[in-house]
Order: structure tokens, then C-alpha cells, then sequence
């Protein structure tokens, strides 16, 4: 079985507090997450809780976006968020991810991480595709947008 991990961190010049929300709430989301403009069209729902452990998200896109859920499993506030992330197209797979908020210099320090198996269809699709490469550059380009959205004045 292969096994892989993506990890990626920034340091984002604003304080965990001002930080975690922005990830803790699924609704947030549409303010960083690289995959949001992916495909315009795409469908969103949400359920469960507002935000924390509970809180739920599905979407729905073009061959691109592909589909899935994620579910918010564990919070610990501002330190750290874990979420089952589970697609089902274009291949069905579970990843689960992690983030973390350390607090550096005048910053924190976001560490974006997440693991899979290879399994059937994604172990084929493994042997010709790097996952840290396809995925890593997405997660730089998250952080960057987090760290904008962190920046943003609080309405």
C-alpha cells in the first residue's frame, strides 16, 4: 500500500485567534481555499454545525472540482483543526487533514497537511501524478489567500 502526505506552511503576519476561524467555518472558505474558483458553477452545501466539530460541506463541480464532503472532526482552538475530507469523483478516496496555528514572531505559523493511501484507481493515477506536486502548489496558494483574508477587516 502507498501511502502520501502534503505539507505545506506559512508564516501569516496576524494572530492564530484572527486565523482559525477562517478555517474553522466552511462558509469561509470561498475567501481562500484554491479549489473555489475551480469551477464557477459549482455546487456548495452545508450542514451540521455553523462551524467547529460537526460543522459539514459538500460540494459538487465540473470534471475539475470533482466532488465530495468534509466534516470538521476535531477543534482545539487556536491551535489546531483536523477534517475528514472525502472525495467521491473523480476517484473515491479519504484524506484525512490537518491544520495548525503556532504562533511565530509577530505571525502564525499555518501548517496545512494532508494524508491518503493509494489505493485501486489512485494507485494507478500515483504511478504518473506526484500528489505533492499537483497538491502542494494549491495549498501555497491557499495559505497566500489566507493570509489575505486574515488581513481583511473584520465587518
Amino acid at each position: 500500500m502507498s501511502t502520501f502526505e502534503v505539507t505545506r506552511s506559512a508564516v501569516i503576519p496576524a494572530p492564530a485567534e484572527d486565523i482559525f476561524p477562517l478555517v474553522d467555518d466552511f462558509h469561509e472558505w470561498t475567501k481562500w481555499s484554491p479549489w473555489e474558483s475551480v469551477d464557477p458553477a459549482m455546487e456548495r452545501s452545508y450542514s451540521g454545525v455553523e462551524s467547529g466539530v460537526g460543522a459539514k460541506y459538500a460540494w459538487s463541480g465540473n470534471r475539475k472540482a470533482g466532488s465530495g464532503t468534509m466534516e470538521i472532526v476535531d477543534a482545539a482552538a487556536p491551535r489546531s483543526i483536523k477534517i475528514r475530507l472525502e472525495f467521491t469523483k473523480p476517484f473515491k478516496a479519504v484524506n484525512p487533514t490537518t491544520f495548525t496555528f503556532t504562533p511565530s514572531g509577530s505571525g502564525t505559523q499555518v501548517t496545512w497537511t494532508m494524508t491518503g493511501e493509494n489505493k485501486g484507481i489512485g494507485k494507478v493515477f500515483a504511478l504518473f501524478m506526484n500528489m505533492d506536486k499537483m497538491v502542494g502548489a494549491d495549498f501555497e496558494k491557499g495559505l497566500a489567500a489566507l493570509a489575505t483574508a486574515a488581513a481583511q477587516p473584520k465587518a
